[in-house]
């Protein structure tokens, strides 16, 4: 008899799509925000540009900041987690053992099957722990050189995101045609942007797409706004 081949297609977001999506998100949304609200205040492009750059290199460097902290802070809490665990399993040996069983025993498998498989994890030290970070703790082994990778990356998206609503400023003198065309340009890339993410991030890319577009919309509108209020009170 012969079966058909089930293929099983799955994406899972690797750690450089997600760094992408974190400094990109930011990018388009946070230096929009802050052209739109100083059109709302001034009238030179060349003002706007100069904040905005600086914003921008701020806001790339705070993020890519970020982001190595929190990759060195996932290697040091897997380090962290895994030297309690070796510990634990030579001090007390038989609480991790059955600890083990009962992961076993969550899945209906019979007394005398998890007893062997017990049996067979505790033969290697060094497997019983890796089987306790993955399945009791939920932990596998970070990247050791992703905290420069991830620095990077998030800046670079960042930086990248920024120029796109700040472009138009570099074409107009009067920063309300170049808010005009700012708001067009940043809103379909917020829109694109949101769509593409949600095409490798969940099953409702259109979703995905709107949200990211509110948010970014929403933030500069009340920049806007704000500044607008600010420049007419003085």
């Amino acid at each position: 008899m012969i079966h058909d081949t089930h293929e099983e297609k799955h994406f899972n977001a690797s750690d450089t799509l997600k760094d992408i999506v974190l400094g990109m998100s930011d990018g388009l949304t946070v230096p929009f925000a802050l052209a739109a609200g100083l059109s709302g205040a001034f009238s030179s492009s060349k003002l706007i540009i100069t904040a905005g750059l600086a914003e921008i290199a701020a806001g790339s460097i705070a993020m890519g900041l970020g982001g190595y902290l929190a990759a060195r802070t996932d290697v040091h809490h897997f380090d962290s987690e895994r030297r309690r665990e070796e510990k634990e399993t030579e001090e007390i040996p038989e609480v991790e053992a059955e600890e083990v069983a009962s992961l076993f025993r969550s899945y209906n498998i019979n007394d005398s099957i998890v007893d062997t498989l017990v049996t067979a994890i505790r033969a290697d030290k060094q497997r019983w722990v890796d089987f306790m970070m993955k399945f009791e703790l939920g932990l596998e082994r970070p990247d050791a050189n992703r905290a420069f990778k991830s620095a990077f990356t998030i800046g670079l998206a960042y930086a990248t995101g920024g120029l796109i609503p700040l472009s138009p400023y570099f074409l107009f003198k009067n920063a309300q045609q170049a808010l005009e065309v700012s708001i067009l340009l940043t809103l379909v890339s917020l829109f694109t942007f949101g769509y593409v993410k949600g095409r490798f991030t969940v099953a409702t890319p259109w979703r995905s797409a709107i949200q990211t577009l509110s948010i970014g919309a929403l933030a500069a509108g009340a920049a806007y706004g704000i500044a607008k209020l600010v420049g007419e009170a003085f």
